[in-house]
């Protein structure tokens, strides 16, 4: 797939950051370990700060840089990666604005390396509220739109909700790519509550289970049973919550008409074997030809 859609870029999450349950210190989570050598590709470290980093109080924030970015070296190091770009991936809020901010302008002091931020709409059109990070270039994450729910609406694109945002990207100040959803999951609700995301549910698979009846995206538990090690109780309810090719188009004819400039990229999140097979083989192409 990557070699059919000429990609030579990847972005590859390195860690999170999180706190610590037992010292409430910054930590990382879950480095990556490279099984392969990725030489064929321009990699960029992306690094996901879970926001309650960012709310601690007192927090050594010149120290988290520091730390963040010679963890990002040291893997780099190891498997003899060269990266031209690292990209921080931040639900920033009012309140931890301004420590995020402050850490962004930190890391790229120390890692004297081009940053890109991932964006939120509703930072897009309340940008003078939740403020710009001074970074190279940002990416609209073009998905998570809507609140999970045991309603009927897909909570990962739903082009009403992103109507109200469009317009803003016009008067956004910062050069913007795009990020574009190719995952899905489905809502485990019991008894009218969500209780949980299952991912990597195949859909063909559960329409042959005579454990589940199919309604429109919902799929009713007729008898209770496990599935891929979760247990389902009889009258549960699975929500299918994906993006179809046509959902692709749709949003980049909607995001080339309201952009102010053309995107210098378009990134498909995530590559997963499993998320690959939902798609025929030149959407992405297809997708990238609208702007």
């Amino acid at each position: 797939m990557l070699q059919d859609n000429n990609v030579r870029k990847l972005y590859i999450r390195y860690f999170d950051v999180g706190l610590s349950p037992q010292t409430h210190e910054a930590i990382p989570i879950t480095p990556i370990r490279f099984q392969e050598k990725g030489q064929d590709f321009d990699i960029v470290p992306v690094i996901f700060i879970q926001n309650k980093v960012m709310l601690k109080s007192g927090i050594n924030l010149e120290e988290l840089a520091q730390k963040t970015v010679r963890l990002v070296e040291e893997i780099n190091a190891k498997n003899k990666i060269f990266c031209r770009q690292i990209q921080i991936d931040c639900d920033w809020t009012l309140v931890s604005k301004d420590n995020y901010l402050k850490f962004i302008e930190l890391f790229k002091k120390i890692s004297h390396t081009k940053i890109s931020a991932t964006i939120r709409l509703h930072q897009v059109k309340y940008f003078k509220k939740t403020k710009i990070p001074n970074v190279d270039t940002g990416v609209l994450m073009y998905y998570n739109m809507g609140t999970i729910a045991a309603d009927s609406l897909n909570s990962v694109y739903d082009r009403k909700v992103a109507k109200k945002y469009l317009k803003s990207l016009k008067k956004y100040p910062l050069h913007l790519d795009f990020a574009l959803p190719v995952y899905s999951w489905a809502v485990h609700i019991r008894n009218q509550k969500v209780i949980g995301l299952r991912s990597k549910l195949n859909v063909s698979a559960l329409k042959e289970d005579k454990n589940f009846e199919q309604t429109g995206v919902f799929f009713k538990v007729r008898h209770s049973n496990y599935k891929n090690g979760i247990f389902y109780e009889e009258n549960d309810v699975l929500k299918i919550e994906a993006v179809s090719s046509e959902d692709l188009k749709e949003m980049a004819d909607d995001l080339n008409d309201n952009s102010p400039q053309k995107p210098n990229e378009i990134i498909f999140y995530d590559l997963d074997e499993f998320n690959i097979k939902n798609y025929e083989k030149n959407i992405f192409k297809e997708v990238v030809s609208y702007f």
